[in-house]
């Protein structure tokens, strides 16, 4: 028996993919308007992808049930206001699936999916929480860091994202003496778990239950940061 929900598991198409690489050359809004097909096409196929992800994982993460995968992705338009690169537009798609969309992506974890030629990835956990968020998150490995350990001491979660990632403190965060049981997880300032994809693999039609199978394993470690 087919272990999907899905009746059709959506595959990103080799199209979306040389769209995203000749975007990456002809970064220009004369050249983004006259392939303007080509990218609704892309972004259409990405969006369809995301969709039949966030549908696949309400099979065991039901609080996502009814999420749509517009109010997830990223638009491809870059905020150039301070930047000094003045490129008009991202040359990937990015989905952060999480409850309320990535307009939350400041108050819960979640899933992240990014495809982008020579940078595809499969990320997710808590990105630069803030104060209130990470205070609660540190307060939670204070007593319960035992837990956050097993979660990614789990051979699955080894299996797809080797550690667990995130800039830290050169020190102990305030409050914490430096010879604290978890100290090393209390220095953290971001909590994530990454794995890169070789971009052969995107266009698989492997790539859909690869995706499924590490939100799972991600799935204890999106738990314990969002019980706060």
């Amino acid at each position: 028996m087919d272990i999907f929900k899905s009746s059709v598991m959506v595959q990103i198409e080799k199209s979306t993919m040389q769209y995203l690489s000749d975007l990456k050359k002809h970064n220009e809004r004369e050249w983004f308007a006259a392939n303007r097909k080509r990218y609704e096409d892309a972004r259409k196929n990405y969006t369809d992808f995301i969709q039949a992800v966030i549908n696949e994982i309400t099979s065991f993460d039901p609080i996502l049930k009814g999420l749509e995968a517009k109010t997830c992705i990223y638009r491809i338009n870059r905020d150039i206001r301070f930047s000094n690169d003045k490129s008009p537009y991202k040359t990937h798609f990015g989905a952060f699936i999480l409850r309320g969309g990535n307009k939350n992506m400041h108050s819960y974890a979640g899933y992240y999916i990014h495809i982008e030629p020579g940078n595809c990835m499969l990320s997710g956990g808590a990105y630069i929480p803030p104060t209130s968020w990470l205070s609660a998150i540190r307060e939670k490995i204070d007593v319960q860091g035992g837990e956050l350990l097993k979660i990614t001491g789990n051979k699955e979660f080894i299996k797809y994202f080797g550690e667990l990632e995130g800039e830290k403190l050169k020190t102990a965060p305030k409050g914490y003496p430096k010879d604290h049981k978890y100290i090393e997880l209390l220095k953290f300032k971001s909590f994530l778990s990454t794995k890169l994809i070789p971009d052969a693999e995107v266009t698989k039609k492997e790539y859909f239950s690869n995706i499924i199978s590490g939100c799972r394993a991600m799935k204890p470690l999106i738990d314990f940061l969002n019980d706060y």
